[in-house]
């Protein structure tokens, strides 16, 4: 197996070099006080399937900020009791993908909740000044502002926020919701689970916005994290306040907040993976001390991961 990052026994070890800022927890803890207090005025609207099994909803609820967040919801027909729901979280920059490819859970007796992130390529507002897309820069949205400025602590509160919602859903058994995604959707996986501690399993795979200062020291601020390079360039190209920007991105790097998660874990990595490197991942699942298993792909990149859809499936139907 070639070497990219570090031996497999180092990686099982790895905890991470990104600074964890002082008062991170009270930062948190203040920001789900504020999700909590916002009125989500949830709104649904049927929308019209073929599917003979699922009724098919628009859902937008007010976030933080007031941002309207869009999320599509399917639920089973026909059903008397309460049944399991899985969130779903897409990639950087995308949207919630089709109403199709939700149609195996629904069919199992699932709810799905799928998030549009805002400001991506979704329905969801990013009220930072303007609506509608905004695309990539979000993980230094708000760097160079007050910790509470950085738009991934929005995106992190809306997941926790939508895994509220689906919880409060009558037809759902709130101690059987899931969730799962990858990339940024893994990380925005992890980032759910431990802002939400109700959620039962959580299926990362090769979970974005982890331990952002390994990025920069491998020198792989390219693809999903070459905005850490152009914010330098552009704003700070001696570096000078290189401890004091990577602190403050520690407010939103997903490996301080793994010990808080309560989920059974599944995680897919690949050891090939150039995008978000297998180190950055381990960062986040060494500190998870709940139940956690990964499935290692050692010839694998950032891309889809054979047979790890179908171990997601079977992982959330025994919730």
């Amino acid at each position: 197996m070639p070497l990219i990052d570090m031996p497999l026994e180092q990686l099982k070890k790895y905890r991470g070099i990104n600074p964890i800022p002082e008062d991170f927890d009270s930062y948190w803890e203040k920001a789900l006080a504020e999700m909590h207090s916002v009125d989500p005025q949830i709104s649904l609207v049927p929308k019209q399937s073929a599917a003979d099994f699922a009724e098919c909803f628009d859902l937008h609820f007010t976030g933080v900020g007031g941002a309207r967040i869009y999320a599509k919801y399917l639920r089973p027909k026909k059903t008397e009791k309460k049944h399991p729901a899985v969130i779903m979280f897409h990639g950087y920059s995308g949207h919630s993908g089709e109403w199709s490819d939700k149609y195996g859970y629904a069919a199992q007796g699932f709810s799905v909740f799928a998030l549009d992130c805002r400001g991506q390529g979704g329905r969801s507002e990013d009220t930072g000044g303007v609506k509608g897309n905004t695309q990539r820069g979000h993980i230094i949205r708000g760097l160079d502002e007050s910790p509470e400025k950085l738009l991934f602590r929005a995106i992190f509160l809306d997941c926790a926020q939508l895994a509220g919602i689906a919880m409060n859903m009558p037809e759902v058994d709130a101690g059987r919701v899931g969730a799962f995604g990858g990339s940024q959707g893994g990380g925005l996986t992890l980032a759910c689970a431990a802002l939400e501690p109700r959620i039962k399993r959580a299926a990362p795979s090769v979970p974005f916005l982890c331990d952002y200062r390994r990025v920069w020291n491998m020198d792989l601020a390219a693809n999903a994290y070459e905005e850490l390079k152009m914010f330098f360039r552009l704003f700070d190209p001696q570096h000078i306040r290189e401890e004091e920007l990577f602190t403050r991105l520690g407010y939103i790097d997903v490996q301080h907040l793994a010990p808080r998660i309560k989920a059974d874990i599944l995680m897919g990595t690949g050891l090939m993976d150039i995008v978000c490197p297998p180190s950055t991942q381990f960062a986040a699942y060494n500190k998870i001390t709940a139940d956690k298993n990964m499935i290692i792909y050692p010839d694998f990149g950032h891309e889809g991961l054979p047979g790890f859809s179908d171990a997601v499936f079977e992982f959330m139907c025994g919730m």
